[in-house]
């Protein structure tokens, strides 16, 4: 088939990753015509010959896009996808009708496509085949698309419930200060005064281990981009969170010289320690408030993350994690990020059910808020929750 246009399925999820394939493409060739489908109907005004539907998806909505694709299959499209889910279990969507899948990293292996190489298991390999983030564009200006830049890919920790380890791999890769600059520069040129970043940890960032800070590497990208004209910069905020690990006053003297951000967000997940080694987040109690107590003295409200509903969570578990958010709320004026937990596929965590909240966690969870001291999707992730819960079940992952 002579490849003619990409059509990329747009959902709530997937703007970041089909902004990546946007602009690795478009830097490697200028024949394929892309397109942003919102409306699936829209995909029948393309002809098939010559199309290419992509799907870049979360677990949660693999109901959804097996239904879509068994349609674009009896009319003829050929359909390829990536993303989390695909990295899980490209088999199964290989099972499902699509075409080819896309494990790991795309930017390589989509221009691999574009050539017409089709490997003969009809999986891209992009675990083992990690790519250098430098010989890629974090966005497209040339089509007017943007988002925050990565700076970093792959995290070294392990943490149960977690995809990205799996996804970007446990080497961290940087993006050079120099390209993040550039990109910005062009930002700025054509109107965006604004920098935010994509890192498991921005603190880490021109590290090599991904958690001891490099405080000279973030000094030298930040004043740049000051420099070249950014207006406001955001570090240290989604999608740039921080580890507790991470925090040391020697990087918290260099960003507040010129951060616009007066929120840093913190994972801490858990105030149980049980469940803290559990879910293999590599610290404890102590290295969360030692964070906290750091981001106090230097004037950043600590926006901390914390996941409820671990099916494996004791009464005791509960109520120590209830007990720590109160202590942390009064003690370092903190506000809390609420999350419910999934069992993402691929994760060690994968099978042992959906996130599952109790009438305490309901009553703690709502006087917080009325407090002003939570928010989150927690609510609309408990049904996400069931939602991958049956992926799982139904699937082998």
């Amino acid at each position: 088939m002579e490849l003619k246009r990409i059509l990329f399925r747009y959902t709530q999820t997937n703007r970041y990753s089909i902004t990546a394939l946007v602009a690795s493409i478009y830097s490697y060739t200028k024949i394929v015509k892309m397109y942003e489908i919102r409306n699936f109907d829209d995909i029948f005004s393309f002809s098939r010959e010559g199309t290419v539907v992509l799907y870049s998806f979360m677990s949660f909505d693999l109901k959804n896009v097996i239904s879509e694709v068994r349609i674009l299959k009896e009319k003829g499209y050929m359909v390829i996808a990536g993303g989390p889910h695909a990295t899980a279990n490209p088999t199964q969507l290989l099972d499902i009708g699509i075409d080819y899948v896309f494990t790991g990293d795309g930017e390589e292996n989509i221009r691999r496509f574009l050539d017409g190489f089709f490997p003969k298991n009809r999986i891209f390999d992009g675990v083992k085949n990690r790519v250098d983030l430098s010989k890629y564009p974090p966005f497209c200006p040339q089509k007017n698309l943007y988002m925050p830049i990565e700076i970093t890919r792959g995290c070294p920790f392990s943490c149960g419930y977690c995809q990205t380890p799996r996804l970007a791999g446990k080497i961290v890769r940087h993006r050079p200060v120099e390209q993040i600059v550039e990109y910005s520069r062009l930002g700025v040129k054509n109107g965006r005064k604004i920098a935010r970043f994509i890192s498991p940890n921005s603190f880490g960032y021109g590290s090599k281990n991904g958690v001891t800070p490099n405080v000279k590497v973030v000094d030298d990208l930040l004043y740049n981009l000051k420099k070249i004209g950014v207006e406001e910069i955001y570090f240290g905020t989604f999608p740039s969170d921080v580890r507790p690990e991470s925090v040391s006053r020697e990087i918290l003297k260099v960003i507040k010289k010129y951060v616009n951000n007066k929120y840093i967000v913190i994972g801490a997940q858990s105030g149980s320690e049980d469940v803290l080694k559990r879910i293999r987040r590599g610290h404890n109690l102590d290295e969360i408030e030692r964070a906290l107590d750091l981001l106090k003295e230097f004037g950043f409200i600590p926006r901390v993350d914390f996941i409820f509903g671990f099916p494996f969570e004791t009464e005791k578990d509960v109520e120590e994690t209830f007990v720590f958010i109160k202590k942390i709320v009064k003690k370092y004026d903190a506000k809390v990020h609420a999350h419910t937990f999934m069992p993402l596929p691929g994760t060690p965590l994968a099978n042992v059910g959906p996130g599952r909240l109790t009438k305490k966690h309901y009553k703690f969870l709502g006087l917080l808020t009325s407090q002003g001291y939570l928010d989150g999707y927690w609510l609309k992730q408990e049904e996400l929750a069931r939602r991958v819960a049956n992926v799982n079940s139904s699937s082998p992952i």
